[in-house]
């Protein structure tokens, strides 16, 4: 029986939907890679892998030019309704968020290029869990996106209050550290950076796990967003509170 003019059209736009999806899933597993790269050159003292993770953010970045690409073309030539557009857009919304954790990755590297030079101190440790808070973050909201689980994107949505506090505790550990002894408060600024780094990467899975949430359900999650509460300045009368908001650059 001869394949219908219809038939071809909806196999096609599916095709199109499902490259879209697939390279997004390629982006995320960079995406991964840029951040676990970022964090090992930190722990390991690595300043090699730190060179390779600042060059390999261009990756990200042209895959990201793609999928913007492609999904507008699906907008303009196939004017998608209903799930089909809700594919579309969190293609985008999500694209959007992993350029910006390939760009923090790429700047946490660019950090650890000057802590490699410096003598190791304990807190990397504390970095280090941060960075795989973090990472574990990062990849169960992608995994919520391949499995189009709404379920586990609210899972992720949720835990972000884990990794503010950790940055919390990480914050007033390095205020300490700092104003203990002056002569680190170079260092300590790089480290602050990073983890400010990181605190904005579990912010971008959580925006991947609300445009997971609505691709499924099309509706926004109504809670309010959990946030760890601000830190505060180590001293005896009334500390002061850091803006919580913004990208950390370098």
């Amino acid at each position: 029986m001869p394949t219908s003019s219809h038939d071809h059209i909806v196999r096609s736009f599916t095709d199109e939907l499902s490259h879209l999806s697939a390279d997004v899933a390629q982006m995320g597993g960079l995406a991964e890679q840029q951040l676990t790269h970022a964090i090992d050159a930190i722990a390991r003292r690595d300043t090699a892998l730190a060179e390779q993770t600042i060059r390999d953010d261009q990756r990200i970045d042209k895959l990201e030019t793609d999928v913007q690409a492609r999904a507008v073309k699906v907008l303009a030539l196939r004017q998608p309704m209903a799930q089909d557009l809700r594919d579309v857009v969190a293609a985008i919304k999500i694209s959007t968020d992993l350029e910006r954790v390939g760009d923090l990755s790429k700047n946490i590297a660019k950090r650890a290029l000057v802590l490699n030079r410096a003598e190791p101190v304990r807190i990397i440790q504390s970095l280090s869990r941060m960075g795989r808070l973090a990472l574990t973050e990062l990849k169960d909201a992608l995994d919520a996106y391949s499995g189009r689980n709404a379920d586990q994107a609210l899972v992720v949505w949720r835990r972000d209050e884990d990794l503010d506090e950790l940055y919390n505790s990480l914050f007033r550990e390095l205020l300490t550290y700092m104003m203990e002894d002056p002569r680190t408060i170079g260092l300590g600024t790089h480290l602050m950076f990073v983890a400010k780094n990181l605190e904005r990467i579990g912010d971008h899975a959580t925006n991947i796990a609300e445009s997971v949430h609505y691709l499924v359900n099309g509706t926004n999650i109504r809670d309010t967003r959990p946030k760890g509460a601000f830190p505060t300045l180590p001293s005896s009368g009334e500390g002061s509170r850091e803006k919580n908001g913004g990208e950390a650059e370098t």
